[in-house]
C-alpha cells in the first residue's frame, strides 16, 4: 500500500508503532521497521542510555525509524541535539508546541509527526510546520488528554480541517482498526498496545500476560500529577499503561507477525465490506 504517509517517511506499510516510555527500545523499534513500518523508538531513559538505544537502532535495521520526543522534558535541548548528531531521520513530538524545536528539527532534513487529542490544536500544529498529524483517541493508552474524544469522531475531525496526512491511534490493533482508519480519512495508523505483547518488546512477562488476559472494561483513567494515564485494572499489575484495545489481543507475537496480520488482513475485510454493498 503506497500514499502520502509511506511516501513522506520511507516505508512499506502505513503502521507506526507508538513510542511507548521505556519499553519501546532499540529491538522492538528495528523489528517493526524491518516488518515495514515505522518502530519509535521511546523514552524516559536517561540521555547516555537512550543515545545508545538510537545507535543500536541504526545498528539492527538500515530502514527509517521514529525517536520519540515529548516537548515538556527538561533536557529538551540535549535530546535535539542527539537526534540530529545521530541523523535520526522522523521525530514524533507530543504534549507541547511543536513550534519551538521546528526549526531545529526542520533544518536538519527531519520529518516530524505530532500527536494531537482534539481537532483544534491539529489546526494549531498544521501552522507550525509539523509534517504529518497523529490524531490521537481517548481510547489510547498511557498518558491521555483531559478533553477525551473517542478516534471515530476525532479522526474525520482532523482530517477534514488540516491538509497534511494524518494518522489515527487509539483503540487500533488489527486489519479491521486499520481498514476503519482509512474509512475516516486517515492514511495510516499509530498503534502502541498490540506493540506492546510483541516479543521484542521490553515490557515484562507479568504486563504482557495481564494485556493479554484483559477485558475490554479492565482499563481505567487515573491521575498521574498533573496529567492522567489509562492503565489496566489488573491487582497485579494495577498502574501498567494499556489501552482499551487490550480486549481485542490475547497473544504474544513477533513484530513481524503483529505486521503481517494487519497488513495482510486488510484485504479480506475490505473484501467483506465490497461484498455487503453489493448483496
Amino acid at each position: 500500500m503506497k500514499n502520502r504517509i509511506t511516501e513522506m517517511l520511507g516505508i512499506e506499510h502505513p503502521v507506526v508503532q507508538g513510542g511507548m516510555m521505556e519499553i519501546s527500545r532499540a529491538s522492538l523499534t528495528a523489528a517493526v521497521s524491518n516488518a515495514g513500518g515505522l518502530g519509535t523508538l521511546g523514552q524516559r531513559m536517561d540521555l547516555k542510555a537512550w543515545r545508545k538505544e538510537i545507535v543500536k537502532a541504526k545498528e539492527l535495521t538500515d530502514r527509517p525509524f521514529a525517536v520519540n520526543l515529548p516537548l515538556h522534558i527538561p533536557d529538551l535541548d540535549n535530546r535535539l541535539e542527539a537526534i540530529i548528531d545521530e541523523k535520526v531521520k522522523v521525530v514524533t513530538t507530543a504534549a507541547g508546541d511543536p513550534a519551538r524545536v521546528m526549526e531545529t528539527l526542520k533544518a536538519a532534513g527531519i520529518v516530524v509527526l505530532h500527536v494531537v487529542g482534539t481537532a483544534l490544536q491539529a489546526e494549531k500544529v498544521e501552522q507550525s510546520g509539523v509534517d504529518i498529524i497523529v490524531a490521537e483517541g481517548g481510547e489510547s493508552g498511557g498518558m491521555v488528554g483531559k478533553d477525551r474524544v473517542s478516534t471515530v469522531v476525532l479522526v474525520p475531525e482532523v482530517s477534514g480541517r488540516v491538509k497534511v496526512p494524518v494518522v489515527a491511534a487509539g483503540g487500533l490493533a488489527d486489519a479491521r482498526g486499520l481498514v476503519a482508519a482509512l474509512a475516516l480519512g486517515a492514511e495510516g495508523v499509530q498503534i502502541g498496545t498490540r506493540f506492546l505483547v510483541a516479543k521484542e518488546c521490553s515490557a515484562g512477562e507479568e504486563w504482557k500476560q495481564a494485556v493479554c488476559k484483559a477485558k475490554d472494561t479492565d482499563t481505567h483513567i487515573v491521575p498521574r500529577g498533573k496529567a492522567q494515564g489509562r492503565m489496566l485494572k489488573d491487582d497485579i499489575m494495577a498502574g501498567a499503561m494499556a489501552g482499551i484495545v487490550a480486549g481485542l489481543i490475547s497473544e504474544e507475537l513477533s513484530a513481524q507477525q503483529i505486521m503481517d496480520s494487519i497488513v495482510g488482513g486488510a484485504e479480506a475485510v475490505l473484501e467483506n465490506v465490497n461484498r455487503q454493498f453489493r448483496e
